[in-house]
């Protein structure tokens, strides 16, 4: 896998079609069918400093500075999503430092800083997970927490067909593979969930919740013949992880 062709990939992907094509996932929802407002990992923020890696339009740092967090940073790719994260923030009347920089490089953070680092469906893009999360323990205050979310790797592995679910695709295959969309190509990796839970003990974190089950509220709520909401009752299509650095 050559690192430099996949960052260039999704930083061009991002900056020209974005959330326009694939749409966003923000705060309060973590990812399908899963919610901070049922699942209540943050508790209460104000006051806190937070940090967001990989905050495309900057919903979801809205959603902390209406909670009066005192300080909101965020970290993405793209100079064009870090533009509307911007116009975003000041039309709420909020503001945040944003820093345009792939998340696996120094990027002039500051160090013991963060209450909070967060990453709502972005961590899964990095090409370098340990050094990712190295990189994320370093910008924590002792006893910092790390909250992020992933399309779940089973839910890769897995197609709906007709009436039953099939596997299409190993487990254990991490290999990076392209994309094709309409408008474009990304390029991902379906990372095994120990691969994950092992990172973080390498960069020094215990987790203290991992979250798998999808809500059935919002599972109702969509169209209940829909292929994703028959895979979701049989299996997980989102995780969330909450892990403290030590």
């Amino acid at each position: 896998m050559d690192k430099h062709s996949v960052y260039q990939t999704n930083s061009f992907y991002w900056d020209t079609k974005g959330n326009d094509f694939l749409g966003a996932i923000v705060l309060p929802s973590y990812g399908a069918f899963v919610s901070e407002e049922k699942c209540r990992l943050f508790g209460d923020v104000a006051g806190k400093k937070m940090l967001e890696i990989g905050c495309g339009n900057g919903q979801s740092l809205q959603y902390h500075g209406e909670r009066q967090a005192s300080e909101l940073w965020a970290v993405d790719i793209s100079e064009n999503q870090l533009e509307k994260a911007a116009q975003h923030l000041q039309s709420c009347g909020l503001s945040a430092k944003l820093i345009c920089s792939p998340m696996e490089e120094e990027c002039g953070l500051p160090v013991n800083y963060f209450d909070f680092v967060y990453s709502v469906y972005a961590i899964g893009w990095t090409t370098d997970l340990e050094g990712t999360f190295r990189r994320i323990a370093s910008y924590l205050k002792k006893d910092g927490v790390f909250i992020f979310s992933w399309s779940h790797p089973i839910h890769k592995c897995v197609v709906a067909e007709n009436d039953s679910l099939v596997f299409k695709k190993c487990y254990f295959d991490e290999s990076w593979y392209s994309v094709p969309l309409v408008e474009g190509e990304l390029k991902l990796s379906d990372r095994k969930l120990s691969t994950y839970v092992n990172a973080l003990a390498k960069a020094g974190f215990v987790i203290e919740q991992l979250i798998e089950e999808s809500d059935e509220a919002m599972m109702q709520s969509r169209d209940d013949r829909s292929d994703l909401v028959k895979k979701a009752k049989m299996l997980p299509v989102t995780f969330v992880i909450k892990a403290r650095k030590l």
